[in-house]
């Protein structure tokens, strides 16, 4: 079998996101391809890299559109599988004041709950240099299983996993459950992207730092990353903390996809200098690099199909220097 670089486990769907009103006054939504490690996966694809996503959507028209979305990005559809009974996972995405956003999911059941443990592709998986998944795919108790199945055929292969909770809450059962699925990632991870709100619900921390140290009295996560938004960006590996300020634009319209573009460019940078590799300079430069794309996205509507070329990045980043 082929390696490859990325594989990614999870939810791949149809992220309907405000784009104007009608001659009715109605608001119009967009049919953008969605799902965070879809998102990851694009913008890993886009810096060069062999991607794989294993998840399922329905045997309907937006699961159709989905396979050639990936298809269109580099992403191997080869373990996408379809459902016969269940339709794809939808979201409508509310922009809120400032570019945040409020989900409202239709997923009950969805497609992507169903995969199941037996259709895991585990030789895939063994083949890979890095794992990644989240917490949407452990919401419900048959996906938990497929999930936790491809996490263990990682971790007893030395594959390392990379971790990004992306939580909704409104999505669980129970806030009890959530804690406890979140708790599973973090302790299987060797890379943790974490959102600053994120940090906050789980720990109890308001400050950050206080926030990280709860998780390594805990937790052994040799890097972890650590998105806040407007306000940039933290890695904390071995004894080196490093913060990277965001590139803030005003050109800036929505952040879906932001924090899954900055966790592929640091995915991207580990798989270039290894995990063991880092140092402070190296660290700084991915986190300049990750914020940069991250930024990029958010003047796009969308995430999966609009992610930036290494050289754009690049470019962008010069021209504020040259700006500064």
């Amino acid at each position: 079998m082929d390696r490859y670089d990325v594989t990614a486990l999870g939810e791949l769907l149809i992220d309907f996101t405000e784009n104007g009103m009608s001659s009715q006054g109605n608001p119009l939504f967009e049919a953008n391809p969605g799902g965070a490690p879809c998102n990851v996966l694009a913008m890993l694809a886009k810096l060069g890299h062999r991607t794989a996503f294993v998840g399922k959507v329905g045997e309907d028209f937006f699961g159709k559109q989905l396979k050639a979305s990936i298809e269109e990005v580099g992403i191997s559809s080869e373990y996408l599988l379809t459902d016969q009974e269940v339709h794809t996972t939808l979201a409508m995405v509310h922009t809120l004041p400032g570019g945040d956003r409020d989900f409202s999911f239709y997923r009950n059941p969805g497609a992507d709950m169903m995969l199941t443990e037996q259709e895991v592709p585990l030789e895939l998986i063994r083949n890979s240099r890095i794992f990644h998944f989240g917490t949407l795919s452990m919401t419900h108790e048959a996906v938990r299983r497929a999930t936790r199945r491809a996490v263990e055929e990682a971790k007893g292969n030395n594959v390392p996993i990379s971790f990004d909770p992306n939580l909704r809450l409104p999505l669980w059962r129970s806030m009890e459950e959530a804690r406890e699925q979140m708790e599973y990632g973090l302790s299987r991870c060797d890379i943790l992207k974490i959102a600053d709100n994120e940090l906050q619900w789980y720990t109890g921390e308001e400050d950050f730092d206080r926030g990280i140290g709860r998780l390594k009295e805990v937790f052994d996560i040799p890097m972890i990353l650590l998105s806040m938004g407007r306000e940039g960006s933290r890695a904390y590996y071995k004894d080196i903390w490093v913060e990277v300020l965001a590139f803030r634009q005003e050109a800036t319209i929505e952040t879906t996809g932001a924090g899954d573009t900055f966790g592929a460019c640091c995915l991207h940078s580990i798989l270039q200098n290894g995990l063991k590799n880092f140092d402070e300079e190296k660290i700084r430069e991915m986190l300049v690099f990750a914020n940069a794309a991250a930024s990029i996205v958010t003047t796009r509507k969308g995430a999966l199909r609009v992610m930036p070329a290494a050289e754009e990045v690049k470019n962008f980043i010069e021209s504020r220097r040259c700006g500064s």
